[in-house]
């Protein structure tokens, strides 16, 4: 009798350890996390918080999403998205894990750790031709470093840079959460951006797939937009513009940044990432290729294009007119032709009225593009291969861009 209750207990102390063991292993199944293909970015492990709370969830798949405001208020923690992972060999979902949504995809991560830009190379050494430039806290995938240089990608530009002059792995994951800014890309080839968040309101520019804009205010509330139409707009601003209609569908709108400018957005046709800038190509055989045939005019607009580009990724500041220390847009263009003997207006507006008008067509490297709604607001200078170098705005700095980012109103050429 003793040695079967002996038996007995045994069994039942292993058909314990059996079912322990289970749970155990199905808690870890749960707690397991599988990266996106080519985000390995996890925050689970930086977010207790979070874990707790998918611990208590019991849903298939959750996403949450955050504002531009926790961005800059609550830090990390609060910049996370969750999403669901593979389904698991049962077929049931697994509990969605916590991921920072980045606009590459990488499997070893980089930023760029340098003051104003990093030059990336065709091949690794300093003689090496330039193919395109990270500016200070770009991103880029990693493949590998081998004798102090590193095979990257980033944007549509691969090469090789300086591995010195990039913060790498963890570190880099740490510093991409808290410089990764949120943005939208459109999903059109062009997107019409108007004054207030209707359709009824006037078309305040026209922005394009090809580069990426930073969101001013992603969740509108009648009172922030009742301050702001008291700020900025007229009556007359409102007079074809069902009100009572566009404060009752502020869910479907969001008010985004153009250089400095503020305007708003259907989130019908928009993506929203936390982004990381990526590194832009430059092509230095084709800077000048549409230069007239005078080759002392063809040899100074690539000068003027190459000095441009020494100051990429130093500060905007308005108002100012310091190429190192900070300047605006019409103050950098200003400085750049001084620099070659050129005498232009101060403002962007004054810079237009003192340039000749050209086509698209006939556009070359040193014509200036001006931009506005109702008058000409903004400038930035022609550099080849349909891009523009400009100081945009107080968080990028002086940045190479689409030179069709938004619609210009004019091309200018600067005569004399």
């Amino acid at each position: 009798m003793y040695r079967k209750n002996i038996k007995w207990i045994a069994a039942a102390v292993a058909a314990i350890v059996m079912i322990a063991g289970t749970a155990r292993i199905h808690a870890g199944t749960v707690a397991t996390e599988k990266p996106m293909a080519g985000i390995n970015l996890s925050l689970d492990k930086y977010s207790d918080a979070v874990l707790a709370e998918q611990e208590k969830e019991e849903t298939a798949q959750q996403e949450t999403e955050v504002t531009a405001e926790q961005l800059t208020s609550k830090g990390a923690a609060a910049i996370t998205t969750l999403e669901s992972t593979e389904k698991s060999s049962d077929k049931k979902e697994k509990k969605g894990i916590s991921h920072l949504k980045l606009n590459l995809k990488y499997d070893r991560l980089g930023v760029a750790k340098v003051d104003s830009y990093l030059n990336v190379r065709n091949k690794p050494g300093e003689s090496s031709k330039i193919v395109g430039k990270m500016t200070k806290n770009s991103g880029c995938n990693i493949y590998k470093v081998n004798k102090g240089w590193a095979k990257i990608v980033s944007g549509k530009v691969k090469g090789y840079v300086k591995a010195s002059y990039l913060v790498k792995d963890q570190q880099a994951e740490e510093l991409a959460k808290k410089i990764a800014n949120l943005r939208i890309s459109v999903n059109t080839e062009t997107l019409n951006v108007r004054y207030l968040p209707s359709t009824d309101a006037g078309i305040y520019d026209q922005i394009s797939e090809e580069d990426e804009y930073d969101i001013y205010k992603r969740d509108l509330t009648k009172t922030w937009l009742k301050k702001y139409v008291s700020k900025h707009c007229k009556k007359s601003d409102l007079r074809n513009i069902d009100t009572k209609e566009m404060y009752n569908n502020l869910e479907n709108w969001m008010c985004i940044s153009i250089d400095n400018e503020k305007a708003f957005v259907s989130k019908d046709f928009v993506k929203v990432t936390f982004n990381l800038d990526r590194a832009v190509s430059i092509n230095e055989s084709g800077l000048a290729s549409k230069t007239s045939s005078d080759s002392s005019d063809s040899s100074n607009l690539t000068n003027m294009v190459n000095y441009a580009m020494q100051f990429l990724g130093n500060p905007y500041v308005w108002g100012g007119t310091s190429l190192t220390n900070g300047t605006d847009c019409s103050g950098f263009v200003m400085r750049i032709y001084e620099h070659f003997g050129y005498s232009l207006p101060r403002t962007s507006a004054a810079q237009a009225g003192a340039t000749k008008t050209v086509s698209s067509g006939d556009v070359r490297p040193g014509d200036l593009f001006f931009y506005g709604s109702g008058g000409v607001s903004h400038v930035a200078m022609y550099i080849g291969n349909g891009q523009i170098i400009h100081a945009s705005n107080p968080r990028t700095g002086i940045k190479i861009s689409s030179a069709y980012y938004r619609t210009p109103v004019k091309i200018g050429r600067v005569i004399g």
